[in-house]
């Protein structure tokens, strides 16, 4: 009896431990390794990464980080944005538009009725001067 009881504090502790520990192991995930149906990198090198981002109806990036970025959009969307934290925003990006964003670690879903696309560039070390 005492032994099921301290297998069950055990697992209850690991499970603890592990839920207290998912923000930090989704930061390091990178959008092109969890989500690669969604996001193609273009470009990369030692100053920027560019990636292509398609995302459907409906579908999901999973949680994931992202270095400080611009996106510019090429198509109108409805986004539902879950951050490391739980917190969840929505946001109406336009085609056209612009944006800067801090590094950030989220998840983001597709709420919209159509195909939504970017172009988000993320930022690395600034070039060194000539």
């Amino acid at each position: 009896m005492i032994t099921s009881m301290l297998q069950t504090r055990s697992s209850r502790l690991r499970a603890a431990l592990l839920l207290a520990a998912l923000p930090a192991l989704a930061a390091g995930q990178d959008v092109v390794q969890v989500a690669g149906d969604s996001h193609r990198v273009l470009l990369d090198n030692a100053q920027v990464r560019v990636l292509a981002v398609t995302l459907k109806p409906g579908q999901k990036a999973p949680m994931h980080s992202h270095p400080a970025s611009v996106a510019y959009y090429l198509s109108d969307g409805k986004l539902r944005i879950t951050l490391a934290d739980g917190k969840v925003v929505e946001r109406e990006p336009k085609a056209g538009a612009a944006a800067y964003g801090e590094a950030v670690t989220h998840m983001v879903e597709n709420v919209g009725a159509n195909e939504f696309t970017q172009v988000q560039i993320e930022l690395k070390a600034p070039a060194p001067a000539k």
